[in-house]
């Protein structure tokens, strides 16, 4: 069977894109087309919206397949993050055009709608239904194994788009009934969902750009992970955050401290292993300590105050272990 770009995971992300260009432009095609000849506001929203949705799968196209390629001299860690910055473009680029849009819907508001009455206007419309409907569908069974967040955001573009175009029928239907006012109506309507969308996506997106944390139940994944090895006696010192759309991992990690430095190599990696075989989980970076010894931010720094910990390290001066385990019957140091 022929596929363009391929059969791996970038050439499926691509073909995804690509269908959402080509069935975003149909749209704009009709739609726009028929907004134009019979001069309704809702259906010139509705396929602007669409132009937004154009530019964003050209952008995820060119720019999201990237987070495939591998790591490189000037990308030591990989392109994880080119991704969530592609989806967050997407996103300024729907919140601009929804603020355009709804400043376009109270001017025809505050005048005297325009619109001509013809059944053709529900047929452009009932064909963007399909067209999105088709396209949403497509985009999330290619998106089932993949987990990207651009195609996600293009998913979710196709889900909202369907919701604006019902929103632009109503306000057709309007006009055939003689209530030409609707027509503009469901344009700011159409105007403040398209606003929404840019803001939610781009909010999702900066989150995976600035490094934050992940929900809980991530932490807890990680840390039965690491627990599950029965070598382990203690987990302090974790540390979860995004790198783009992948989670990184910082931790340490106690074990019996008379274990030769080779058996140690050993556990070290399989403890990385594992984690890097967890679901979105990227770079692991794992420190092994001796059980029942503390370590620098404990140790007498020369200066005559020692025992605390740096300002800064995060340790809240308590004896339990980062996975809540407590150390009462065992050796475990104090942060």
């Amino acid at each position: 069977m022929w596929r363009p770009w391929g059969s791996g995971e970038k050439a499926r992300f691509q073909r995804a894109a690509g269908v959402n260009i080509l069935g975003n432009a149909l749209k704009i095609a009709v739609v726009g087309a028929t907004g134009l000849a019979f001069g309704s506001v809702a259906l010139l929203a509705d396929a602007a919206h669409s132009v937004a949705d154009l530019v964003a799968s050209a952008v995820v196209f060119v720019w999201g397949g990237s987070r495939y390629d591998a790591a490189d001299e000037t990308h030591p860690h990989g392109h994880q993050r080119i991704e969530p910055l592609t989806a967050l473009f997407v996103g300024a680029v729907i919140v601009l055009l929804g603020v355009l849009l709804l400043q376009e819907s109270a001017s025809e508001l505050l005048g005297s709608p325009g619109v001509e009455a013809d059944p053709i206007l529900v047929a452009a419309l009932l064909f963007a239904l399909v067209d999105m409907y088709v396209l949403y569908r497509y985009t999330e069974r290619v998106n089932a194994d993949l987990g990207s967040t651009a195609l996600t955001a293009l998913a979710a573009d196709c889900l909202n788009d369907i919701y604006t175009t019902v929103a632009a029928l109503i306000g057709v239907f309007g006009v055939l009934a003689g209530v030409p006012v609707l027509d503009p109506v469901a344009g700011a309507l159409v105007s403040v969902l398209v606003v929404y969308q840019g803001i939610e996506i781009a909010r999702e997106n900066v989150t995976y750009l600035v490094g934050a944390a992940p929900p809980a139940a991530d932490r807890e994944r990680v840390i039965a992970a690491l627990r599950e090895n029965p070598a382990v006696e203690g987990v302090h010192d974790l540390t979860v955050y995004y790198d783009g759309t992948d989670l990184e991992v910082e931790v340490h990690v106690e074990v019996d401290g008379q274990m030769t430095l080779r058996e140690a190599h050993d556990i070290e990696t399989e403890l990385v292993t594992g984690l890097r075989n967890l679901d979105d989980v990227g770079d692991v970076h794992v420190h092994l300590d001796p059980s029942g010894v503390g370590e620098w931010k404990e140790a007498d720094d020369g200066r005559g105050g020692g025992g605390g910990a740096r300002p800064g390290d995060g340790d809240t001066g308590g004896a339990r272990s980062e996975d809540g385990d407590d150390p009462a019957g065992s050796p475990r140091r104090a942060d």
